[in-house]
């Protein structure tokens, strides 16, 4: 849960990263940020956010700013019926660093820490690590979470149509649209 100031506070630091990146957006698209707490009022521990360029029945492109170590928590894009095995997505880090975390071999010394409150809701530990320029594409119905390195990171996410809130986290409590008081 988040006020409309707290809103307009993270539409601006999410704005300063893109600006980073060298991301020119329209002060139109400023103000369209969405920024997500999960519905756990811990946005700068787990949040995220989120600027969507276009959505439709066959494509999706978004621009995803995280603080420095904000974590995306764990979840997966399902299935959603007979024509659509769930999203793929493509992750392509445009500044700073992003752990991604998906199934395969546990690694050792992981760079990530999800946070402390919530440790046994993430359960997939191969870690991917994506500086700028690098790129990872994830296979629909895949869990994975992600955080941002210790500057914070901007990724583009290109993918299938997305439907975030059918996205399935791991931690139940998550709300995957943010309630604004």
């Amino acid at each position: 849960m988040m006020t409309r100031k707290e809103i307009k506070q993270n539409q601006k630091l999410a704005q300063a990263l893109f600006n980073k990146a060298g991301i020119v957006i329209t002060k139109k698209e400023a103000g369209s940020i969405e920024v997500a707490d999960f519905g756990l009022s811990a946005y700068k521990q787990t949040g995220l956010a989120v600027l969507v360029y276009v959505n439709t029945d066959r494509c999706c492109a978004k621009e995803l700013a995280l603080l420095p170590r904000q974590t995306c928590p764990e979840h997966r894009h399902p299935h959603l019926g007979r024509n659509n095995p769930g999203k793929e997505e493509t992750f392509r880090c445009r500044w700073g660093t992003i752990y991604l975390y998906v199934p395969g071999p546990k690694t050792g010394h992981r760079q990530a820490r999800p946070p402390k409150s919530k440790a046994s809701s993430y359960t997939v530990w191969h870690e991917i690590v994506l500086k700028s320029g690098a790129q990872y594409t994830l296979a629909p119905d895949t869990l994975h979470w992600f955080q941002a390195g210790p500057q914070g990171a901007v990724v583009s996410e290109f993918s299938t149509r997305s439907v975030d809130a059918k996205d399935i986290f791991t931690d139940r409590e998550i709300q995957r649209i943010t309630r604004i008081v």
